[in-house]
């Protein structure tokens, strides 16, 4: 028998990096705040994302086959915070958040962020409120050298 309890404890200790998907698909870009990441082959270089299936941005993603991750350093929890929703391009920007769209992926990048990779998808898995996508690294670029954000340096709680 499962004891919730202890399964919800246990699942929050999972250490959860923060930072920002970006998804593009026919011209819609989006981003949002992703928290679900961890690499899972050297050789290839493959990553894995979680994505909540009844967001618009699994819909861009499922579409495109492809995505950027933009990493956060810590100390950007409020630019963390503000991709939590939907943010929509405005001239130049991604809400207020000024981007670069990835030569490789054509998603968007955050100017601010310590570096990004992006990302061509190899496999998907829907199961669950959450799809997860098994993707190839096929570009990255590094911006400044930091500290990453995790989940663990915020007030937030996400799993369990």
């Amino acid at each position: 028998m499962l004891d919730e309890k202890a399964k919800k404890a246990l699942l929050l200790k999972i250490p959860h990096p923060l930072n920002i998907c970006g998804v593009s698909h026919d011209g819609v870009i989006n981003g949002f705040t992703l928290s679900w990441m961890t690499q899972a082959s050297f050789k290839p270089p493959l990553i894995v994302i979680g994505v909540r299936q009844d967001s618009r941005s699994h819909a861009l993603l499922k579409a495109s086959q492809q995505f950027a991750v933009s990493f956060l350093e810590k100390g950007q929890q409020d630019l963390a915070k503000t991709f939590f929703q939907p943010q929509e391009k405005v001239g130049d920007k991604l809400g207020t958040v000024d981007y670069t769209l990835g030569e490789a992926t054509g998603c968007p990048i955050l100017t601010d962020a310590l570096g990004y990779v992006e990302c061509q998808v190899q496999g998907s898995l829907e199961k669950g409120d959450h799809s997860v996508f098994l993707a190839e690294v096929i570009a990255a670029g590094v911006y400044r050298e930091g500290e990453p954000l995790w989940l663990a340096d915020t007030k937030w709680q996400y799993g369990g």
